[in-house]
């Protein structure tokens, strides 16, 4: 079993503030487990409540009655699939703030379980939950990591076959089977080629009227499915940076399949042999990487940018920490270098720092406050 410790201290010290948590992930990711690792780990009386198993929708059909008696730690798991229990646990949390606590598992993002902020405004916290990362797993398993992604079943597998096989298995199952459950009546087949024309586009700034156009359907339709593709943890929109510096800037999000596994399998990739023989071999390093990066960084959703000019300047990743700007270039190369890129970077960002992250095993300075940086030894090179 893999520990995941930074996530289990994480749950602990939210816990310490917040009668509830709401731990957020994709499908698959890991949540049931590290909630009964967490459980055990930290509460000596635990109820669970798996809201896809009838017996336990049954026993919450007076959910009052079920909770009111209850103590220690509740944990109720794919809760998008009763928001009606949220006042309930309101009004519970009120009259036992000290009694109960409420580890809530979902797949879906704070925007589609709305009810939830406002039922428990101030009294819940959220922590997103991601695929296995490299401190998780161990650097002497980067390559591994970037060709099967990190859902645990994926990763783990016997075979990159068999690996493959079970991220087919999960695609399918997500748009057939999960979406719907959380209220959506898009065609499975529809959305499937939707996300398959995104992952080659992965790593791009999006155009809706282009997606539109391939559709035959209007530009808000298209971002519509790129929302619910975001809000359910299999994309990734990184906003792009706006401030006033006297260039002209893009304005619209890059997108990245946020697992480089899934990634992989929209674009029939299934060993290491195909992926470096494809054309988007670059632009999966970038994602694969960025995705480490923001996980070693502790990053939020609203802190992380691109940044892009028409004059054609960019930086893959900005980061806004303790008021520094920190840049991030993510190069498929053994002996990165200053490019122009950079030095714009440098000077209208004013970064405190710009990380080159690269495919060699070197980590040393390019120029002053710009560090080239091994992939393999990110956990070492870089503070988190």
């Amino acid at each position: 079993m893999i520990r995941r410790t930074t996530i289990l201290a994480g749950l602990k010290n939210l816990f310490r503030t917040f009668p509830a948590v709401a731990l957020l992930g994709a499908r698959q990711v890991g949540k049931t487990t590290l909630a009964m690792e967490f459980a055990k780990r930290s509460a000596p009386r635990v109820t669970v409540f798996d809201l896809e198993d009838p017996a336990a929708l049954a026993r919450l059909s007076d959910p009052m009655l079920a909770f009111q008696d209850l103590e220690g730690l509740i944990v109720l798991d794919e809760v998008q699939r009763k928001p009606e229990l949220f006042p309930v646990l309101r009004v519970l949390i009120d009259r036992n703030p000290k009694r109960q606590r409420y580890l809530l598992l979902g797949s879906a993002s704070p925007h589609l379980l709305q009810q939830t902020s406002e039922s428990l405004a101030g009294r819940i916290a959220y922590r997103e939950l991601g695929p296995l990362w490299i401190e998780e797993v161990g650097s002497n398993t980067l390559p591994q990591l970037w060709l099967r992604g990190g859902f645990p079943r994926s990763f783990l597998a016997r075979s990159n076959g068999l690996s493959q096989e079970w991220r087919q298995q999960f695609i399918r199952t997500f748009l057939e089977r999960d979406l719907p459950q959380l209220g959506f009546s898009i065609p499975s087949t529809t959305l499937h080629r939707f996300w398959s024309m995104l992952a080659h586009y992965h790593g791009q700034v999006w155009n809706a009227s282009e997606f539109g156009r391939s559709f035959g359907l209007a530009d808000t339709t298209v971002r519509r499915y790129l929302d619910l593709l975001t809000d359910t943890f299999v994309v990734r929109q990184l906003k792009p940076w706006a401030s006033n510096i006297g260039k002209r800037q893009v304005k619209a999000p890059k997108i990245y399949i946020a697992d480089s596994g899934l990634l992989h399998t929209l674009l029939g990739i299934a060993s290491q042999s195909d992926l470096d023989r494809h054309p988007t071999i670059g632009a999966s390093w970038e994602g694969f990487l960025l995705e480490q990066v923001l996980r070693l960084m502790q990053t939020p959703r609203d802190a992380c940018y691109f940044w892009r000019t028409h004059a054609g300047a960019e930086l893959d990743l900005l980061i806004q920490r303790r008021g520094a700007n920190i840049g991030f270039e993510f190069k498929r190369t053994v002996s990165p270098s200053v490019t122009s890129s950079m030095r714009s970077a440098m000077k209208d960002l004013s970064l405190q720092k710009l990380y080159v992250v690269h495919a060699g095993k070197e980590t040393y300075p390019l120029a002053k406050n710009i560090q080239a940086v091994a992939a393999s030894s990110l956990l070492r090179s870089i503070p988190g």
